[in-house]
């Protein structure tokens, strides 16, 4: 039996599909977790098969910090886990660089993420030979463009599926943060940002750039909206800037740039790889 999965982080939730017709939903949940001690940085793990008491139970142990107790969790419960995006990093963090392939090290499977530059999906495939970890692909979209990437491989059900990823009998549909995917993206923030129903359900964007996420905040308050022509200007101005390609065009470059920084400390065969 053929599976194909895909994640959304931000939905708390997993869904697998015979082809070609959605057939069932697990539940899973990406959780963060700052263990200061062992650690230095925020990381996210993607957790399967979960019930709402292992949750809270994953939350009390996730706030105070203490990544060994989490895992030692999981693996009691004997729930399926992913290391997602080991190369991104909480806005104004500076990340731990040479602690990423003693973490990798603890997880079976990595996260190739379809919002991160090939090269940092590059280096992430490197450390997953390096290591002998399993691959998932995810679109992690922020806007609901679900599907661009996924995992196939075979199993009767779920736990099968993510035994056989674990192994390397799987295989990952990609795609790679791009400038012209980066302005779509973008549009789609700034359409759902200027939706009153969001407004109004108190939904938050959250799009992982933290100026344009800054803006987003000041762009949502009920406050400048009681301006609106100001509003409308501001808004249309920014729609304009944003199909300049001149933001998208500023963050692929920063991403490039620590990109470089990465491979210095993670090794220099990573992120040497042709064309998938």
């Amino acid at each position: 039996m053929d599976f194909i999965t895909f994640t959304d982080h931000d939905t708390m939730a997993a869904y697998h599909s015979i082809s070609p017709r959605l057939e069932g939903l697990v539940s899973g949940v990406e959780i963060k977790i700052k263990d200061m001690e062992c650690v230095g940085h925020t990381i996210h793990i993607n957790v399967y098969e979960l019930d709402v008491c292992q949750f809270q139970e994953l939350e009390n142990i996730a706030m105070q910090g203490d990544l060994h107790s989490f895992l030692d969790f999981l693996k009691s419960e004997k729930l399926p886990l992913v290391y997602n995006h080991p190369l991104w990093f909480e806005a104004g963090e500076k990340p731990n660089l040479a602690v990423i392939p003693d973490l990798i090290k603890l997880f079976p499977v990595l996260e190739y993420n379809m919002h991160r530059i090939r090269r940092k999906n590059e280096i992430i495939m490197e450390l997953a030979r390096r290591y002998e970890k399993g691959l998932i692909a995810s679109t992690d979209t922020h806007s609901g463009m679900i599907g661009h990437a996924y995992t196939l491989s075979k199993g009767n059900d779920f736990k099968e599926f993510y035994n056989n990823v674990c192994r390397g009998k799987s295989n990952i549909v990609v795609k790679d943060l791009t400038k012209q995917y980066l302005i779509q993206e973008m549009n789609a923030w700034l359409d759902m940002m200027s939706n009153q129903d969001m407004i109004l359900k108190n939904k938050k964007i959250c799009t992982g750039m933290r100026y344009l996420d800054k803006f987003i905040d000041i762009m949502s308050s009920q406050k400048f909206r009681e301006f609106p022509r100001m509003y409308a200007a501001a808004l249309s101005g920014v729609y304009k800037a944003a199909n300049s390609g001149l933001p998208a065009a500023l963050y692929i470059r920063q991403e490039c740039s620590s990109a470089l920084e990465m491979e210095k400390v993670l090794g220099s065969n990573c992120g040497q790889f042709g064309s998938i």
